[in-house]
């Protein structure tokens, strides 16, 4: 009688010392767990191997990834279910070095290798970044991270990202019916015009421009020269074609240069939209200072940025294993008030901060609902693996923003002129009705 579930569920308790929240299926088709429960499918005992050799997150994506691993019901809910043992293990609780002095959870692991069989390990992924010595975060390195990220095709984000071709949190109404991704991401772009004050004749310095969503916007509708930086050679290409094909290549212009060696200001607004979280913690405040050195006495910044929770051990700050390894690599994540800290210290008076995070889960849920939508195309498009690596991310991501493990922010900030005033309203937030 087939009872691979029932053994795997016992053994992995008996290990974590807790009841496992999902249903399992394994690779002899029994099945374990709560009933009603999302089910985890190890569809081969590659599934368990990979889970023994790297623990935790990085495990259960390389099986995810090479399809070893799939879930029946909400992943949504799955994903919730599993948070608590996976990301979410309190820093006071027994990490698995003094979880394996315990005798059982030493023979619980040996059962599991038992029923894993030989041999071990699997290798990663073909998707899975393959490490290069070096220093993080340097013109070279950045760029090769840039391009793991964003040069994956720009036929598979317009199929993710929709219409906009906008790569980050957009801003959405009250809970309604109606709302489109099309129109909170139109909406997200006006509000950070209206908080940079964009006005006919005005120059706009928006950093990792993406697709050119930000420059175009703010050229059409505020009347402004933009230039937009980026280091993918894909997205100014795709930019560009877009400038062209709105008639502003007259006042919107598309570069792939690093943000390190823009040297003709001042410009009047700076705009970074999703681009600090590649930029690292030890250059951050380089590069806060260089955005300040580009705005004019008076000039605005607009930092919209992912952060994190405030930890116990800030030594590092690294975003998750997974997200590392197949989606962002380099990237790190600080927590709001260091980037506040270090962009006073650059010199800006910060004016203005405004949470997201509620926004950033439902357009990922959006970005999901595309790809699951045309799962079959993006599979053609970016490789089945890809795919299936931009759907666990953009859906564990949405759980984390909804759990509160991640935040989102724009942070307004000003390079204050000699007077010491800041051109600001006196009431704060004021950015509802269109500038003339």
């Amino acid at each position: 009688m087939p009872d691979a579930a029932l053994r795997l569920t016992r053994l992995l308790e008996q290990l974590l010392g807790t009841p496992l929240p999902v249903r399992i299926r394994a690779w002899d088709g029994s099945q374990a767990g709560p009933p009603g429960a999302p089910m985890l499918v190890a569809r081969n005992r590659r599934a368990l191997r990979r889970l023994l050799f790297k623990p935790g997150e990085l495990g259960l994506a390389r099986a995810w990834v090479a399809g070893d691993l799939t879930v029946e019901g909400d992943l949504y809910t799955a994903l919730d279910l599993i948070a608590g043992l996976v990301w979410e293990r309190d820093e006071d609780a027994p990490g698995l070095t003094r979880t394996l002095r315990d005798p059982g959870a030493r023979a619980a692991v040996r059962g599991l290798v038992r029923l894993a069989g030989p041999p071990l390990p699997p290798a990663p992924p073909r998707e899975e970044v393959r490490r290069r010595r070096g220093r993080l975060h340097t013109r070279h390195s950045d760029r090769r991270a840039i391009s793991h990220h964003y040069d994956v095709g720009n036929d598979f984000y317009e199929l993710v990202l929709g219409p906009s071709m906008v790569y980050s949190c957009a801003y959405w109404p009250a809970p309604g019916p109606g709302a489109t991704l099309e129109q909170a991401q139109h909406d997200k772009l006006e509000l950070i015009c209206r908080k940079l004050d964009l006005k006919p004749g005005r120059r706009l310095l928006d950093v990792g421009c993406g697709w050119g969503s930000m420059a175009i916007h703010a050229a059409r509708e505020h009347g402004v020269s933009a230039v937009g930086v980026t280091l993918s050679r894909e997205q100014a290409a795709y930019a560009r074609k877009r400038v062209a094909d709105e008639g502003l290549t007259d006042r919107v212009e598309i570069r792939v240069q690093d943000y390190r060696d823009v040297d003709d200001g001042p410009y009047d607004a700076v705009s970074s939209i999703g681009m600090a979280e590649h930029v690292g913690a030890a250059p951050y405040l380089e590069y806060a200072r260089a955005l300040y050195a580009l705005l004019g006495p008076g000039g605005r910044l607009l930092n919209h940025q992912i952060a994190r929770r405030p930890q116990r051990d800030e030594s590092t700050y690294r975003v998750d294993e997974f997200i590392d390894a197949y989606v962002f690599p380099d990237g790190e994540l600080a927590p709001l008030g260091t980037t506040v800290t270090q962009l006073e210290r650059a010199g800006f008076e910060v004016r203005d901060v405004e949470s997201l995070r509620e926004h950033y889960a439902l357009t990922l849920r959006h970005w999901v609902a595309n790809l699951e939508a045309h799962r079959d195309r993006a599979a053609r498009l970016a490789g089945p693996g890809r795919a299936r690596v931009w759907q666990l991310y953009m859906a564990a991501s949405a759980v984390a923003f909804e759990r509160n493990r991640i935040g989102v922010n724009q942070v307004l900030a000003v390079r204050p002129p000699e007077s010491g005033g800041s051109g600001m309203p006196l009431r704060a937030r004021t950015w509802g009705a269109k500038t003339a």
